[in-house]
């Protein structure tokens, strides 16, 4: 991509996402991630109702009335995006899974710098392809998205545990993570795999997965012989679409694999989210902000 072209789509993502981050997700995304602890901000005179604990005593004694230590919530955090380059996402029916990946991870990007938050980004595909470390201001946003645009992945596999792996031994502060994958598996045996990395980051971060599918993938088309490339392997294969049996048995893994995923996620206390490339994600996304501002 040139140089001109390049800078034209990076404004533009930068427009879309930072107008939908400051009107529409701002006060959603301050409410449902909260910081990790208060701080000490003054001592006021005691008002009916507040709480006798936080009674300072020794300025009480001093004054001879009661006086209340007054806290802030520590508000700053460290968000981190694992955004999964590998060769699937290069997949669309209207829109590549990618590019609704990297418009995802910017409206995430500054709604964390808007709130005064960290941002940092791991790509991987079966293994951590590059590490952006959690910084703030508007030129770490830019790079980030830059990256996403023009980011080209040295493999085509998919390892979501190794990118865990590697996050939960990057980051040691407590942190916001956003998954943002396809979850594109070969096999349902490969979500027991990813079931202990999930459960781990879990426990240790705040980890919320966003699954971007689209609609070519969850059924085959009744449209005869068709030529199929697995873009992670590259293996090609002849399919006949028009056989009913085989279109049955690939509904029946599709349907298999988004159940053991979800039950996966819900056991693992993960908040997840599936969206499709031809989907409006705003809404979506709204309400998963507040489900977790109500817990």
């Amino acid at each position: 991509m040139i140089a001109a072209e390049l800078i034209q789509k990076v404004r533009g993502i930068e427009i879309k996402t930072r107008r939908l981050s400051q009107d529409v997700f701002a006060g959603q995304y301050h409410s449902a991630f909260k910081g990790q602890g208060m701080t000490f901000s003054e001592v006021r005179e005691y008002q009916y109702g507040d709480p006798i604990r936080n009674i300072d005593w020794n300025v009480t004694a001093r004054f001879n009335k009661p006086y209340i230590k007054v806290f802030d919530e520590e508000r700053e955090l460290t968000v981190m995006l694992l955004v999964d380059v590998s060769g699937s996402n290069e997949f669309g029916t209207r829109r590549l899974k990618r590019e609704l990946m990297t418009e995802l991870a910017a409206v995430l990007a500054f709604s964390a710098i808007k709130n005064n938050d960290k941002i940092g980004v791991i790509f991987f595909s079966d293994r951590v392809e590059k590490f952006i470390p959690p910084k703030k201001g508007k030129k770490h946003i830019l790079r980030i998205i830059l990256e996403l645009l023009e980011f080209k992945p040295v493999s085509a596999g998919t390892n979501i545990t190794e990118a865990l792996r590697f996050f939960t031994h990057a980051i040691k502060k407590k942190s916001t993570v956003f998954l943002i994958s396809d979850f594109m598996l070969q096999s349902v045996g490969e979500i027991g795999e990813i079931r202990d990395g999930l459960r781990i980051t879990n426990r240790k971060h705040d980890l919320i997965v966003l699954q971007t599918t689209d609609p070519g993938e969850r059924q085959l088309p009744d449209i005869g012989l068709v030529r199929m490339l697995d873009p992670e392997t590259k293996e090609t294969r002849w399919i006949d679409t028009s056989n009913r049996k085989i279109r049955l048995h690939y509904d029946q893994w599709w349907v298999k694999v988004q159940t053991e995923l979800e039950s996966v996620f819900r056991s693992s206390g993960i908040d997840y989210l599936s969206l499709l490339t031809t989907q409006d994600y705003v809404n979506p996304l709204i309400q998963l902000f507040k489900k977790r501002g109500r817990k």
